[in-house]
């Protein structure tokens, strides 16, 4: 498939997909989300990717933010229907891919930006980069989901104090305060995020679709996250690779996991 605002690269079991408006500072308009949606999509039901590295094209912007321009006109109707829809359509989308997503982020994240960022399963910065959710200065809240998984990630008055201070904070900052991961420059970003995805293939891709889904339970209301990590747990033990990661265990050898 052929895509306008985004390019996508294999490199044998990772797939980057990279937002490309750098004229925009790749923020986020209909058809970027759009696009994003489908190359994840494909991307998860494609078995030779193991890991996903989602960037911005550029030296300074992951995503700048949302296109403005696309809903400064919106009503009420319409700006409930345009969070409704980009939260199902790529954020939760995103945060539910059971293939191992990872934010690189080497520039701006803001607004929508650094809640997709924050719909990553974790995320890398560059030492120049800035987060921040800045749309209590346009009047608007975070509508992405950034009002939810910001508590979950920097604790509740950390959030509160940078969304309404509309501010930035750098990448060290994000990083003290759990935001992120690990703090690298430009020219090692794709690397370690590469070295990262090293150890994490080397691992049950079976496991970690689990993983993630007992991960995320936990911090949703509706879902008994115990419970969820349970059937989980036991679910595990009827896959081929729970066999061979046991059996090169008591073996002394390194399981070779079928991914079943």
């Amino acid at each position: 498939m052929s895509y306008v605002t985004i390019l996508i690269e294999k490199e044998e079991t990772t797939a980057i997909v990279t937002i490309n408006r750098p004229s925009k500072l790749n923020a986020l308009n209909k058809e970027t989300i759009g696009e994003l949606h489908d190359a994840f999509k494909d991307l998860q039901k494609d078995k030779t990717i193991k890991a996903i590295i989602l960037t911005g094209s550029g030296e300074k912007a992951f995503v700048a933010g949302a296109d403005i321009s696309e809903f400064a006109d919106f009503s009420e109707k319409e700006g409930k229907k345009l969070a409704a829809k980009g939260q199902k359509q790529l954020f939760d989308f995103v945060e539910g891919l059971t293939t191992p997503v990872i934010a690189a982020v080497n520039g701006f994240a803001l607004g929508g930006g650094l809640e997709l960022a924050m719909a990553c399963h974790f995320r890398v910065a560059t030492v120049n980069a800035k987060m921040g959710l800045p749309e209590v200065s346009l009047g608007l809240i975070p509508g992405y989901g950034g009002t939810q998984r910001l508590p979950q990630l920097v604790g509740k008055g950390r959030a509160m104090e940078m969304i309404m201070t509309a501010g930035m904070i750098s990448a060290d900052q994000a990083k003290t305060y759990g935001l992120v991961n690990h703090v690298t420059s430009q020219e090692e970003l794709l690397p370690l995020c590469h070295k990262i995805i090293s150890k994490i293939t080397n691992n049950s891709s079976v496991a970690i679709a689990h993983a993630i889904k007992a991960v995320n339970a936990g911090f949703k209301n509706t879902v008994n996250g115990y419970e969820q990590e349970i059937e989980a747990f036991g679910a595990c033990f009827g896959t081929d690779d729970f066999t061979e990661g046991t059996t090169a265990f008591l073996e002394k050898r390194k399981a070779d996991f079928p991914g079943s």
